[in-house]
């Protein structure tokens, strides 16, 4: 069942590829241009590694307006002359690369991503502006269109190098995104940016003018100097951006540890034998770490307490981390009087919350990343649990995580329920990248417990009201309210709206991991750690 999920994503991932379909393909490259990827591979360095960011943005969204694959913009993390950068491609293939909400939020996540890691970004311009019709949604709010320019300047102020390319379209004040970058590149014939287009200035002020002689390449190398130079076609403009960041200096690093990697001790691909197709059965997650981690590199904190949480250091292609993991088996717990206790794998129990969140802290003096590995469903419910403090002991927990000053990333493995999500490193706690596995769930419970939730909610209603469900209507209302819960449960539900930055094949985690950490290590740590007042 797992590789049908892998094959079902790669599938995905090859028609993402094609943006909005071959034909536009064919009519982007008789223009003489490159398409979105052809840009990126040809500045990419030759068989280095990347990281796609959004992929799945926009799926599902936006049927009514014909959909916007990919949120018509492509953005990866990889290697430029050896340094790492972010490359943000605008995919004119969809609606001429048109802003939809999806868009500007993949945008500005794109930005994100490089001030918290301090890398040069890279932005290559091929856009029609925002997309009118829903201009309400992307134009005036704090997170929207706006918040590009403010990131810009910020990134400027911040010394992080931003180099733009305009090859196509760059209208209105999507404009101002090359203009205020470092560097800023136009290609001849096809490139242009302009305030307004020919049609908006005969309309505004009666000039009759074409867009070339308004805001073309000559126009503005030779007369504005809004773009510092021009050259004749895509390859020779991306070639420039080479030239330019292989200039690059050297600036501090936050000193993350590395040493020589080592394999891991299982392959990769073991991970889909581990894992069980059935999500309700027990696994057990060190197992699946030791796909990841360098070979003989754990050194488990507490093993013996706190047990379906496992805190461990390790390192990963040699850069050590820290790693908190739900354990998914049913585990013994030791209690007062020499009882034991059995524990729900995939539960965050009042001891586990306590050890993560110590183990969570030494990590952060110490310098060390933080990795997360969710299976979660929540944290333990009932009196008895109550009654010990489980909220205190979470509040903990989620204080000394959401506290953190080293890089956190996090994968979603199965289940990411409620709390749960939150305690071990949901969107809301910054991670630097979050990254779905196929065989993920992500809601704020179970559909099956929602479903019976919602139905008891529903006949309480109807019960009130003097009626009552037969048996054949509450199986039929049911299944009703699971069927669409559990659409919102699946990882591209999640991914579509930006609630991770993907989903990835687990055997590129460690790819990922070790790419995210030499990213963060280009942002040398200068907040103190200070968790404030700790639940005791």
């Amino acid at each position: 069942m797992i590789q049908k999920l892998i094959a079902n994503l790669q599938k995905k991932q090859a028609d993402l590829k094609l943006g909005g379909g071959l034909k536009r393909i064919e009519k982007h490259k008789e223009k003489g241009k490159m398409t979105a990827w052809e840009r990126i591979f040809y500045l990419l360095d030759e068989h280095s590694d990347y990281i796609e960011i959004g992929m799945f943005a926009g799926e599902g969204l936006y049927q009514e307006e014909g959909g916007c694959p990919n949120g018509g913009v492509a953005i990866v993390m990889g290697y430029v002359k050896g340094r790492i950068c972010i490359v943000v491609s605008n995919d004119a293939t969809v609606k001429a690369g048109a802003w939809f909400p999806i868009a500007a939020k993949k945008n500005l996540r794109a930005q994100e991503i490089a001030m918290e890691n301090r890398i040069p970004i890279i932005y290559l311009v091929d856009s029609a502006g925002v997309y009118l019709p829903m201009q309400d949604e992307i134009f005036p709010d704090k997170e929207h269109f706006g918040r590009i320019f403010r990131n810009n300047a910020k990134m400027s102020s911040m010394g992080i190098p931003q180099i733009s390319a305009i090859m196509g379209s760059c209208v209105a004040g999507g404009a101002y995104l090359p203009i205020m970058s470092d560097y800023a590149f136009i290609v001849e014939g096809t490139g242009s940016v302009f305030l307004a287009g020919s049609y908006l200035v005969k309309s505004s002020i009666g000039e009759v003018i074409d867009n070339e002689t308004l805001g073309g390449a000559k126009t503005h190398t030779e007369i504005s100097g809004v773009t510092d130079n021009k050259y004749p076609n895509d390859a020779s403009c991306l070639d420039a951006i080479k030239n330019v960041i292989d200039k690059f200096g050297e600036n501090e690093t936050a000193k993350f540890s590395r040493i020589k990697a080592v394999k891991p001790s299982y392959p990769a691909e073991k991970i889909y034998d581990i894992l069980p197709s059935d999500r309700t059965k027990p696994y057990n997650m060190l197992e699946i770490i030791k796909c990841i981690v360098d070979e003989d590199s754990m050194e488990e904190y507490k093993k013996d307490y706190g047990k379906t949480i496992i805190c461990t250091l390790a390192r990963i292609d040699g850069w050590a981390v820290g790693i908190v993991a739900n354990q998914r088996e049913i585990v013994k717990a030791k209690k007062p009087g020499n009882s034991t206790e059995l524990q729900m794998g995939g539960v965050i129990y009042s001891d586990s919350a306590d050890k993560a969140a110590r183990f969570i802290m030494n990590c952060n003096q110490q310098k060390i990343p933080l990795v997360f590995f969710q299976d979660v469903s929540g944290f333990m419910v009932g009196s008895r649990s109550e009654h010990g403090g489980i909220i205190k002991d979470g509040a903990k927990m989620v204080n000394a995580m959401a506290n953190s000053v080293v890089p956190k990333f996090t994968f979603i493995v199965g289940n990411s329920y409620g709390a749960g999500n939150y305690a071990m490193c949901g969107k809301a706690y910054d991670p630097r990248l979050i990254y779905a596995w196929p065989t993920s769930q992500l809601a704020v419970m179970s559909g099956a417990a929602a479903g019976k939730t919602l139905l008891q909610i529903q006949e309480s209603a109807l019960k009130a009201k003097g009626t009552s469900l037969t048996p054949d209507e509450e199986n039929i209302l049911l299944k009703t309210i699971e069927d669409r819960y559990n659409e919102q449960l699946s990882p591209y539900y999640a991914a579509a709206r930006l609630w991770v930055d993907g989903i990835i094949d687990p055997k590129e985690t460690r790819k990922v991991i070790s790419m995210g950490i030499e990213a963060a290590n280009h942002s040398p740590i200068t907040e103190r750690y200070n968790v404030g007042v700790i639940q005791t």
